[in-house]
């Protein structure tokens, strides 16, 4: 969910991660953002607009993940009921194929690592 959140849905703030549609508690949030951040999937980074803040960013190990988050999409869209058209993004990324999948890795390199 929150790789999801990070790659897709523009997520980058603590209080942004945590208003997900699946509430998760803020303090599994904070165990869980640590961990990924051991684990070299996210990188976090002073903001530098308001210093109390911080800012998650997908690391290349972290971006390497998006064929992996495709295919679970692309499970999903298969085998349970979702709306379309509230995921119109999920469904293109997985009809788009390889094309869209470079597509889509070069706007996260360009978004998370060259910022």
């Amino acid at each position: 969910m929150i790789i999801r959140d990070i790659m897709f849905g523009g997520k980058r703030y603590f209080r942004e991660l945590l208003q997900s549609e699946e509430k998760i508690a803020s303090n599994i949030l904070t165990d869980r953002l640590n961990m990924l951040e051991r684990e070299g999937i996210i990188s976090k980074t002073e903001d530098p607009d308001h210093k109390q803040k911080i800012i998650y960013r997908l690391t290349q190990r972290g971006i390497d993940l998006l064929p992996i988050l495709v295919q679970i999409g692309a499970w999903s869209l298969k085998h349970k009921p979702v709306d379309t058209k509230k995921h119109k993004h999920a469904v293109d990324l997985v009809r788009g194929g390889d094309d869209m999948l470079k597509e889509v890795r070069k706007g996260l390199i360009k978004h998370h690592l060259k910022s």
